[in-house]
């Protein structure tokens, strides 16, 4: 292409959020060369810019302080360790050589690597991606369109809200409702329980007055022009009931943000649709790792940050080894044995074993497919039971879940594939009665 600049650094990430700007922040000082961080949004912090509320930076930064906060302290930690940031940039493409093509107010970039780090995140699934029937009307939105509404524009989404889920997220959502001075009148979930903790989900009841109704759907959005009501259906009876609102606020079901991922023909989850990684956070391509939401939508953005801080060893590793521009190189043979989710579970990440490097943070992540209240990880290979231990927390459908690293002490790693599943910790004292 004419009129498009060459440039090239060492470590090129995509995705200034709370993964992206800790990995660039336990790089920078470490390397001779120059690591920069590519941002689409007009400023750095990721979602954690939206969220107006306290709750950000207990696992990593040991502090509990708003989403705002906790960005601004994000990105002043990359660039005081050298960290570039470039906000207003957006990759749209890779070349044969898997550099990065870059369109931003200074024009066509091509940006050449010797690492790249994919910290895309991931987003909800809007209502149209939901298939939910009725009228087309303003006043619905996700928590990501609500939150940029009412904290970054200032302005109320409307006076009576329905908020679809019972995620963390979902109590975000409506936390900003009630600063933006709308009421939040019911939240719904198609679960069986809510998908938070008990006593958060009691808390937030009593704090914000929202009513909770579980194992319900919208079926229909009603209004012309704005939202005048939601039909709401049991999921077990299928009866049906109106509450009248003008603001309908989807929050959770997450999808990770992989269109990147997709056109590099990096190997994928089949559930997620996310890359593929191994423990050490490296994806099927040599030179490329990919972090954070973007392989296990949707986690905390301090869960995300400590993946970013996890992936410097092996990013550095990858350096040091010769470290060729990444679409040099052939893609990656499986290094262990592979990781997969069991029948109790939709997805788990990584999904396959780096032998000698322990998963980020000493833990597997996982989506239950329902609630298990006193749960057991059972960790199979070549058809034997190696380890069946109980965890002290429960499982929900609605929200990641996190299993020790150390449950796989067992294994093979030059064995076959292992597979690892949540049941219920008295299943076989149940079956022994």
């Amino acid at each position: 292409m004419t009129g498009v600049r060459e440039l090239s650094t060492d470590v090129l990430i995509i995705g200034g959020g709370p993964a992206g700007l800790s990995a660039a922040a336990a790089l920078a000082p470490r390397l001779d060369g120059e690591v920069v961080v590519i941002e689409r949004e007009p400023a750095a912090g990721g979602i954690p810019r939206h969220c107006d509320h306290l709750g950000f930076g207990v696992r990593d930064l040991r502090t509990f302080v708003s989403g705002p906060a906790y960005a601004r302290r994000l990105e002043s930690a990359a660039l005081q360790a050298g960290a570039r940031i470039r906000v207003g940039s957006m990759v749209t493409g890779w070349t044969e050589r898997r550099a990065a093509e870059v369109t931003s107010p200074d024009g066509l970039e091509r940006i050449s690597a010797r690492a790249i780090i994919l910290a895309t995140g991931a987003r909800e699934r809007p209502r149209t991606a939901r298939l939910v029937a009725g009228d087309r009307p303003a006043g619905v939105y996700t928590t990501g369109q609500l939150q940029d509404l009412v904290h970054l524009h200032h302005r109320s989404p409307g006076e009576r809200a329905v908020v679809v889920g019972a995620e963390l997220v979902s109590w975000s959502a409506a936390l900003t409702l009630r600063q933006a001075g709308c009421r939040g009148v019911l939240m719904t979930s198609e679960h069986e329980r809510p998908e938070v903790y008990r006593a958060l989900s009691t808390g937030g009841r009593l704090a914000l007055r929202v009513a909770l109704q579980t194992r319900t759907r919208v079926a229909e959005i009603i209004g012309r022009g704005r939202v005048q009501a939601v039909e709401l259906e049991r999921i077990d009876t299928r009866a049906r009931r109106r509450v009248a609102c003008d603001t309908v606020v989807f929050t959770g079901d997450w999808i990770p943000d992989a269109e990147l991922a997709r056109m590099a023909r990096l190997q994928t989850d089949p559930e997620t649709l996310g890359p593929l990684i191994d423990t050490a956070q490296a994806t099927s391509a040599s030179g490329v790792f990919a972090i954070g939401n973007l392989v296990h939508p949707a986690d905390t953005a301090d869960v995300a940050a400590l993946d970013g801080r996890a992936v410097a060893t092996a990013v550095l590793a990858h350096l040091k080894g010769g470290g060729k521009l990444p679409g040099h190189a052939e893609h990656d043979p499986p290094t262990g044995p592979e990781l997969l989710p069991g029948a109790n579970l939709r997805w788990i990440t990584p999904g396959a074993l780096r032998p000698g490097t322990p998963a980020p943070g000493g833990r597997l992540s996982c989506r239950p497919r329902r609630d298990i209240l006193l749960p057991a990880v059972t960790v199979s290979q070549g058809g034997s039971i190696i380890t069946r231990r109980r965890l002290p927390w429960p499982a929900s459908p609605g929200r990641v879940y996190r299993i020790p690293f150390s449950s796989l002490s067992g294994i093979d790693p030059a064995g076959p594939a292992v597979t690892i599943d949540l049941d219920r910790a008295d299943r076989r004292r149940a079956r022994s009665r």
